[in-house]
């Protein structure tokens, strides 16, 4: 047998002779830090270079003497297609992210000055891959009209177009679609902190997942309850309280005429004042077991059940894709301010980009029922002492809704080895903060 060789830190090199010694399993860890580090740097020098043409390209608009400009808080709304993006927030070493394209766009227009004084709040800050149709962003930017006249009526309907003026420059999957005057009363109102209910939708096909034992699931979700079970735990971050309240919680068909078919789409319809970091993504992954009859609707009650199960057992989260942040709702008058035009030109857009995935769809959709027809032809031939796995019709359409590694044999939830627990969380980020202030002041 090799003799183990320890990792050494990822900024030191390791000799050839060191390499060809090493245990598999860590040059297999030697390996994937490599290829995460290679994939950030070439990120960073990506963004890098598409931030100074952004420089550059805000450099030759015409200069603004902001000092001078009249401002006007607003709520905006904007929805965007998060598929092929890394989520809303901004990050270092990428620029597929929508914050990187909505600043760049408000920047370029010379509606904010920079997003430091923008004054900016965001409702809902989506994951990679997460899409949104409701999301909405408070800021303070550029106005036509004195502060005086912005009480007048008809200021919001003679003010810059900000919507049309943004869609010129934003990706096509991101669209600004209204926006709403906040009061002088109100100049305080943030997007997130004056946010009263988010709503998410989650989109899936029936299959052969038992609807109605999911709905039963869903019942036990409403309420406030202690959900440390069914997120990703961000203790790192100063996260130690994990009770919400869900004001909602229920699966409808997305069509009443298209219900029974394994094609037919149903939505995961959650409401709450609030949610954790893959709060709904993990309810949804527990959902999708439940509707496999693999666990009873009951295992709900026993995860909220933090006395007496105070471990949270692994199990895959949902996919990122089919979740949406589909609306936000304010305490405020609805004034929302649509562009006519504008909204017509998103619209078009959008039944455009429809056409496009619904006719990869409907092919897909040929290709598989005469797929099926082979195969349900094939087996009507076979002997009958043939398999019965083999001789059931093949519904896997959510199989792909799970990530991660799918078991053969299935372990039920309260079976399985389990999480650290919030206590020990605390007390790991405890003392870890604890050593690295100790080491940072022996540098002093």
């Amino acid at each position: 047998m090799t003799e183990k060789v320890p990792l050494r830190p990822k900024h030191k090199g390791l000799s050839r002779d060191e390499l060809l010694n090493m245990d598999k399993n860590d040059l297999v860890d030697v390996i994937k830090q490599l290829e995460a580090h290679n994939t950030q740097l070439k990120n960073i020098i990506s963004k890098n270079l598409e931030d100074k043409k952004g420089n550059e390209a805000v450099s030759n608009q015409r200069n603004y003497d902001f000092s001078k400009c009249h401002y006007r808080k607003i709520l905006l709304r904007i929805i965007y297609f998060g598929w092929d993006y890394q989520g809303l927030a901004v990050q270092e070493d990428s620029t597929k992210t929508i914050e990187h394209h909505l600043f760049h766009a408000l920047t370029k227009s010379c509606l904010i000055e920079a997003r430091e004084k923008s004054n900016y709040h965001r409702c809902g800050r989506t994951d990679k891959g997460v899409s949104a149709f409701g999301q909405v962003i408070s800021i303070t930017v550029r106005s036509k009209h004195t502060p005086t006249d912005q009480s007048l009526p008809d200021s919001v309907t003679t003010e810059i177009p900000y919507c049309k003026i943004l869609n010129r420059l934003l990706p096509k999957e991101i669209r600004a679609v209204s926006w709403m005057p906040i009061p002088d009363d109100k100049f305080e109102f943030s997007a997130r902190f004056d946010c009263k209910k988010r709503k998410y939708k989650y989109y899936f096909p029936k299959s052969s997942l038992n609807v109605e034992a999911m709905k039963a699931a869903c019942t036990q979700l409403v309420g406030s309850h202690d959900f440390r079970h069914f997120c990703k735990m961000d203790v790192g971050n100063g996260v130690v309280e994990f009770i919400r309240e869900i004001l909602s919680a229920d699966i409808v068909p997305f069509d009443e005429n298209d219900m029974e078919e394994p094609t037919s789409m149903y939505v995961l319809i959650i409401e709450g004042n609030a949610f954790l970091w893959h709060q709904i993504r993990c309810i949804m992954g527990i959902l999708l077991l439940v509707g496999q009859g693999r666990e009873s609707p009951d295992i709900v009650q026993e995860l909220l059940n933090i006395d007496k199960n105070p471990r949270k057992p692994q199990y895959n989260i949902a996919l990122d894709t089919p979740l949406n942040l589909y609306e936000c709702s304010y305490e405020i008058e609805n004034q929302w301010i649509y562009d006519v035009g504008e909204l017509r030109n998103v619209i078009k857009h959008i039944q455009n980009e429809w056409t496009l995935h619904s006719v990869k769809t409907t092919m897909m959709r040929d290709c598989l029922q005469s797929l099926e027809k082979i195969y349900s032809d094939i087996k009507e031939t076979k002997d009958s002492e043939d398999d019965e796995s083999e001789r059931d019709s093949i519904t896997s359409h959510t199989d792909c809704l799970l990530q991660g590694v799918q078991s053969k044999v299935y372990k039920p939830l309260l079976k399985r080895q389990t999480c650290s627990s919030l206590e020990e969380r605390i007390e790991y980020y405890t003392k870890k903060r604890k050593t690295e202030t100790e080491m940072e002041n022996m540098k002093n």
